[in-house]
């Protein structure tokens, strides 16, 4: 639903009166039910969290150690964690760099560095050396090494683009909306732009393949894996800051291919990318769609703007799975690590048994009647396709420390005019749907938001590509007749 056509409490038609008598409706319930049930589970729930997350810092601690010693082996030049880092006066003059990286605020994980900085003082002065030159880059032994992860190397630092060409110019789908671009003879190009631990894939597996935009006559779709994620580079000497995204995107996709105007398209993350790219190339940008933005409101100094998103989005929960794992690869280095160690250094292994699934699930639906199904399954193998070292530095970098550049890239943007509309699912609770309904809406007046009743973080896009296609095509062309 359009949030224009909420309506605040109070105004409107006066609500319906009861069909009971005040007297029945006071016999059926003569007592209010007690709340005491669900504040006993909700206390249960918030102490089984604080138990797993305590014992996640301790295993965060030992596992410091373990890394420590086998980097001190079988790295020649070992990288320190940032366990063992401060964040000092160079680290503050770059705005890029988020302060998360080096503090996340918890008595049990200050406890714990405190106590380790003491114990490993002899590990970590010899781990005191800067990487220099090659010597810090992709892979590092906890990486995969394999042909395809080592590919990129030979692209020239590109990003690896899938590209849905217009249709035939003689298509009889053409349709009044992109009649303009037709009759000038232009090609629309718009870049959509994937959220955290995701690729491409997430937009090419669904609504490139609906009909009411892959059919539109000089309508050119670009789907990108950022930097660190997908088949793109993942370089080790990167620290992935939102500048590296946006360059990256420049030198990949605007620059060789000339584009001089386009449309932007983001989901989650995405969307932070999306609204600095707009900012630094206002001029070529024709509209912004944002899917789940992660925005907040300011409150306080700005640079503590990096500690609310990491407490906002990363929040320390057990449910859904999609927040506590974002929780566990933002706040615990090398939790995260061994996480990717197993999934990512792996990652052929279980892109084949998700094949296997993907295989078993379309003969099933098949079978059933369906339409074969599975994009969820294959979008699962998007989770095993980055580094430690890219994942990690992105969520800080440009999650948690491109919050602090958001107002300034809003009101770029909002200064250019340029048309944004914002999509977000009510049931959302990896990016609460208030940082589209309050926050963006107060910061962005003219922004127009999108509320979608039933959806969550993902099915706000999965489940209804075909109405997504549709909106996107009237928001493209719509707002420009």
């Amino acid at each position: 639903m359009d949030l224009s056509s909420l309506e605040p409490p109070g105004t409107g038609q006066s609500p319906r009166p009861s069909p009971f008598p005040k007297t029945m409706a006071s016999f059926a319930s003569p007592h209010p039910r007690p709340q005491w049930p669900r504040a006993a589970a909700d206390a249960a729930s918030r102490a089984l969290a604080a138990a797993v997350f305590a014992f996640l810092d301790v295993l965060d601690a030992l596992l410091c150690i373990v890394y420590a010693l086998l980097d001190g082996v079988l790295e020649e030049s070992p990288v320190r964690c940032y366990c063992h880092r401060s964040h000092g006066a160079a680290e503050e003059e770059d705005e890029e760099l988020s302060d998360t990286l080096y503090v996340r605020r918890s008595a049990v994980r200050d406890a714990l560095v405190g106590l380790l900085r003491r114990l490993l003082v002899v590990v970590v002065g010899r781990r005191r050396r800067e990487p220099c030159g090659d010597k810090w880059r992709s892979p590092r032994w906890s990486d995969c090494a394999c042909e395809a992860c080592v590919a990129w190397r030979g692209s020239g630092g590109r990003l690896h683009v899938v590209v849905k060409e217009p249709a035939a110019a003689d298509d009889d789908c053409i349709k009044d909306a992109d009649a303009h671009a037709h009759a000038a003879g232009e090609t629309d190009n718009a870049i959509f732009l994937h959220g955290f631990s995701s690729s491409s894939s997430f937009w090419a597996e669904t609504v490139f393949r609906e009909a009411s935009i892959t059919n539109c006559s000089r309508l050119r779709l670009l789907a990108v894996d950022l930097l660190g994620f997908g088949q793109s580079p993942k370089p080790g000497d990167c620290l992935y800051r939102l500048s590296d995204h946006v360059e990256a995107i420049e030198r990949s996709l605007i620059q060789p291919l000339g584009l001089t105007s386009f449309h932007l398209v983001s989901h989650s993350m995405g969307c932070v990318v999306a609204l600095a790219l707009a900012a630094k190339h206002p001029a070529r940008v024709k509209s912004i769609t944002l899917v789940a933005p992660p925005y907040f409101l300011p409150r306080g100094q700005k640079k503590a703007m990096s500690q609310v998103a990491l407490n906002r989005l990363a929040e320390k929960k057990l449910w859904p799975p999609l927040l506590f794992g974002s929780a566990v690869m933002s706040w615990y280095e090398h939790v995260g690590r061994t996480v990717c160690l197993v999934v990512c250094k792996n990652h052929r292994l279980w892109e084949r048994l998700f094949s296997l699934v993907v295989t078993w699930w379309s003969w099933r639906e098949r079978d059933r009647g369906g339409g074969g199904g599975g994009v969820g399954l294959r979008l699962l193998r998007d989770l095993t396709r980055h580094t430690h070292h890219s994942a990690w530095h992105t969520m800080h970098n440009v999650i948690c420390g491109g919050a602090r550049l958001q107002d300034a890239n809003l009101e770029a943007v909002q200064a250019a005019g340029i048309p944004v509309q914002a999509i977000h699912g009510v049931d959302d609770r990896v990016v609460p749907v208030e940082c589209s309904t309050r926050h963006l809406k107060a910061k962005l007046p003219t922004a127009r938001i999108r509320v979608m009743d039933g959806c969550d973080h993902t099915t706000v896009v999965l489940g209804r590509e075909r109405d997504l296609a549709d909106e996107l095509r009237a928001f493209w062309y719509g707002q420009l007749n």
